[in-house]
């Protein structure tokens, strides 16, 4: 039997056609070819405000379009998060997004007295793509991939998604057809693995 998969569409741009949307849609052929089951949730056409404090995060009751993709998280196994580098981060929209979706009782749970908090999300594993300008290498060795980093372990892996492996994609717009029908290949290859 396939593993549930969840695809979360980073990129802000709700009206437009990018290089992630093109990842995705390969990565779920790749998933209905593998037997996988797929659910979607593109974050531009997720309406949502910004948290602003401490006591909506912890107690506010988030919208409802919030509260599905919270359910849509629960029940995947593997969830697939892909989004543009922005100003040498993910877009804010993004950033909101899972502000507004790993809220306590949901993706954690606060330890007692300042305890390690309990991981909710615990058994599940993530794919990141993030499509930028600059070389790949260049945000991995000089910048040291700061904001995938801080994702990866300040997000995923304080609810407990682990491993979150990624995909960088540099250069993206001086790719040629060949070099982006590679990337799309090997996005389709990831989604018949569900890795």
């Amino acid at each position: 039997m396939g593993k549930r998969i969840v695809i979360i569409q980073g990129h802000p741009d709700g009206q437009g056609r990018h290089f992630c949307h093109a990842l995705a849609d390969e990565y779920a052929r790749g998933c209905e070819d593998g037997g996988h089951a797929v659910r979607r949730v593109d974050v531009a056409m997720v309406d949502m405000p910004l948290l602003r404090t401490k006591e909506d995060f912890e107690t506010g009751h988030p919208p409802e379009v919030v509260r599905q993709a919270q359910e849509a998280i629960r029940w995947a196994d593997h969830l697939v998060i892909l989004y543009p580098l922005w100003l040498g981060s993910m877009p804010a929209l993004l950033k909101g997004f899972f502000e507004q979706v790993f809220r306590p009782g949901m993706a954690f749970e606060y330890g007692a007295r300042g305890g390690m908090a309990k991981q909710l999300l615990a058994g599940k594993s993530a794919r990141i793509f993030v499509t930028m300008g600059m070389p790949a290498l260049v945000y991995r060795w000089w910048y040291l991939a700061h904001s995938l980093r801080s994702l990866q372990r300040n997000i995923l892996g304080f609810c407990g998604i682990r491993p979150a492996k990624a995909t960088l994609i540099g250069k993206i717009e001086g790719l040629n057809e060949q070099q982006r029908a590679g990337w799309l290949n090997e996005a389709r290859g990831l989604g018949l693995r569900a890795q």
